[in-house]
């Protein structure tokens, strides 16, 4: 950098440095208050360091210490577990600088901010999906990072987060006696997280609500909800024949070929009735 340069930046530097009045000296060049942010980054002090790092960005662009400070200040606001500030510096940084050697890690910790914005699961799960998406994305862009196991832990751990709020919707249904809404909340658990510690319950589950849901049908409808019954209690057998509750889901088959003999023999004494 020549000393025009320089000295254009220290100028500029001097204006924008007011509202930082505090941290940065009017008319410190720029390496001199890019300093100064790390220093305080380095001392713990990140919220300080996080306003040093933006002036520094906002007006050395195009030089190492902007590039350093997008950097930093993406750092600052993490460690301030202000995740949603930081994922939008890191997505700024791989924007502007997509080539820098520090890429790998941003993508990272960008992926890591979503994992951090992720609520509880009863609420909704819009960063809960976008962190598992960026987290795939890492692993596929850097199979042979070290990062990926934990990356593959987290997606492991985001996605019995999902499964969790499809089994509670269902189970919510279930004890509402929406049984219709219950089944396909559970189909939604078995079909999308067959991993997942809830797939189990949720195909047992399922196997009892299509029981209650044609117990409590019309007649009409009894033979085909009963069958559905017996068609997830085959796939409970598939999915997991060696579980301790394959014992509670035969029973539940039994009451469903129960249900459908006892149905078949009361439609056709109705048949019979109206014949005669």
């Amino acid at each position: 950098m020549n000393k025009l340069s320089l000295l254009l930046l220290v100028v500029l530097f001097s204006f924008t440095a007011c509202k930082s009045s505090r941290l940065v000296n009017p008319g410190d060049p720029i390496n001199v208050s890019y300093q100064k942010g790390v220093d305080k980054f380095e001392a713990g002090n990140y919220s300080d360091a996080a306003e040093i790092f933006e002036a520094v960005t906002r007006i050395g662009r195009g030089t190492n210490y902007a590039q350093d400070a997008q950097y930093y200040l993406a750092e600052s606001y993490f460690m301030q577990k202000r995740y949603i500030l930081a994922e939008a510096e890191y997505r700024r940084f791989i924007t502007f600088y997509p080539r820098d050697p520090k890429r790998e890690e941003v993508d990272y910790k960008k992926a890591l901010s979503l994992y951090h914005q992720s609520p509880r699961y009863r609420l909704d799960q819009t960063a809960t999906r976008k962190a598992i998406e960026e987290f795939q994305l890492f692993n596929s862009r850097y199979p042979n990072s070290e990062l990926v196991p934990e990356s593959a832990e987290k997606i492991n751990e985001l996605r019995e987060k999902l499964a969790r709020k499809y089994f509670e919707a269902a189970e919510f249904y279930s004890r509402t006696e929406q049984y219709n809404a219950a089944t396909i909340y559970y189909d939604l658990v078995i079909d999308r997280y067959p991993e997942s510690k809830w797939a189990e319950s949720s195909l047992l589950k399922q196997i009892k609500t299509y029981n209650d849901y044609a117990s409590k049908s019309v007649l009409s409808k009894q033979v085909e909800r009963y069958n559905f019954a017996i068609s997830s209690y085959e796939k409970y057998i598939q999915l997991f024949p060696q579980s301790p509750g394959r014992g509670e889901a035969e029973s539940l088959r039994d009451k469903a070929e129960k249900g459908v003999k006892d149905a078949q023999q009361r439609i056709q004494q109705r048949e019979n009735n109206q014949t005669n």
